[in-house]
């Protein structure tokens, strides 16, 4: 048997070696968590109970469920969600009635031969239904980019507690900064096409101005001031009339078919511009969700290696104390 003196020096050291084992695994955690200090987790404890039963005055009230459910709700996620769907929907719906509008008044008054705008009526027709997949596909991708900013965001985790990411939750984050990326340079093209017609209605309108204004109202050099929609390219040049001058083109711009669809077109170009906002948003909160997924993938593997010495070393005390136990 060995001496009791020799038994405590060894005690000693081995207890030493566990608290600068610890000491050490606290200090890299510490300083993990001082550069991410989002990444650390939540421990919540059970509420305590009476018996079976919760006691009343530990049971968190409705007023703290509402500021707990409220702290859950990613603010950012859901203005650009608001933001995409508004953008979407003026851009859709203005633009459909005012497609219509501008074929209304083309055969009117530009092109009496239907032949002549055959081709442009299929295209805008076309454009209409265009206009349904974008409103569809946009309703459904702003619901998946808010679901995947509930599931994201640190409010969530923290109500939650200590969760779990995978390589595929961080493809599948990157796949939409890519994707939304993608949408975004398209619809910068759709909002710089919007405006073209926006530009052709301001023309023919401008125009109308100066036929009503005093200068020239009542003159023989009214019915010389024209509007010739051929040069836009949207009618063939064989097209007849193809121009309209003088009064009756202030006829025209009195209608409520060139009004209304002159002021839906704008709007279409508004909504078009916000939609392209609601996406750079998006792209944003995108991106950091993808680093702070890619931080706490970090800090997991962290946790894990920490967690497989911990039980390796208590492994290595438990053998130590099972062969001083024997030589006693």
């Amino acid at each position: 048997m060995k001496p009791a003196m020799e038994t405590a020096a060894e005690e000693h050291t081995e207890q030493s070696q566990e608290r600068k084992v610890n000491s050490r695994a606290e200090m890299e955690i510490g300083r993990y968590h001082w550069m991410y200090p989002g990444s650390k987790n939540h421990q919540y404890h059970p509420v305590p109970t009476l018996g079976d039963r919760a006691s009343p005055l530990s049971s968190p009230g409705c007023f703290e469920c509402c500021i707990k459910c409220l702290g859950g709700v990613p603010y950012a996620s859901l203005v650009a969600t608001i933001l995409c769907f508004s953008g979407v929907a003026l851009f859709c719906g203005c633009g459909h009635v005012a497609l219509a509008g501008t074929v209304a008044i083309l055969e009117q008054h530009f092109s009496t031969n239907t032949s002549d705008h055959a081709l442009l009526s299929e295209v805008i027709q076309l454009m209409q239904y265009v206009i349904y997949g974008i409103a569809s596909f946009f309703f459904l991708y702003g619901i998946i980019l808010l679901a995947e900013g509930f599931y994201t965001t640190s409010a969530v985790k923290e109500l939650h507690g200590e969760f779990k990411t995978t390589a595929c939750g961080r493809c599948i984050s990157g796949m939409f900064v890519f994707l939304t990326y993608v949408l975004g340079v398209a619809w910068l093209g759709v909002f710089g096409f919007s405006a073209v017609p926006v530009f052709m209605f301001y023309n023919i309108w401008s125009t109308c101005e100066v036929i009503k204004s005093p200068q020239t109202n009542g003159t023989a050099a009214v019915e010389q001031i024209c509007v010739d929609i051929r040069q836009y390219g949207i009618i063939p040049w064989n097209a007849f009339p193809g121009k309209m001058c003088g009064s009756a083109l202030e006829n025209i711009c009195n209608t409520n078919e060139f009004y209304m669809s002159y002021h839906l077109f704008i709007v279409a170009c508004a909504g078009a511009g916000a939609t392209v906002v609601a996406l750079i948003h998006f792209l944003m909160i995108l991106s950091s969700n993808w680093a702070y997924l890619k931080d706490a993938s970090k800090m997991q593997a962290y946790q894990d290696i920490k967690a497989k010495e911990e039980q390796e070393l208590q492994d290595i005390q438990s053998r130590s104390k099972e062969q001083l136990n024997s030589y006693t």
